[in-house]
């Protein structure tokens, strides 16, 4: 959906009960079953930083799956531990556009239980 792409056809599927009265098409002497691409409501998104305009930057493994999700859904919800002001973030580092971010939400010191070192005493 982020991309524009409203629908799309895959061999997943095809011949079970999930492609019972979806179209079909054979490409290529192989047949493919059309799924219509995922919409979203909202996208709760976690970013390291972002500007003013919401244009974003992600850290490490973050930049995934957030920025599908923020792209195919209507508003998206973004979390993040910093926000500088417009400039300050150049262009060539943006993950993902402001355009697609409505609302920034600051959490300076965010809990990063994931993150944290565990070592074994022998």
């Amino acid at each position: 959906v982020g991309a524009g792409i409203p629908a799309f056809f895959t061999k997943t599927g095809y011949g079970t009960l999930v492609a019972e009265g979806k179209e079909t098409r054979e490409f290529d002497g192989e047949w493919y079953v059309m799924e219509r691409s995922l919409r979203a409501d909202v996208a709760l998104v976690k970013a390291w930083k972002a500007d003013k305009s919401g244009n974003l930057l992600f850290n490490k493994t973050a930049r995934n799956f957030n920025p599908l999700a923020a792209m195919a859904a209507k508003v998206c919800v973004v979390e993040v531990e910093e926000i500088v002001e417009i400039g300050e973030i150049e262009p060539d580092q943006v993950h993902l556009p402001g355009i697609y971010v409505q609302r920034l939400v600051l959490n300076a010191c965010p809990e990063k239980r994931i993150e944290h070192r565990t070592v074994r005493s022998a």
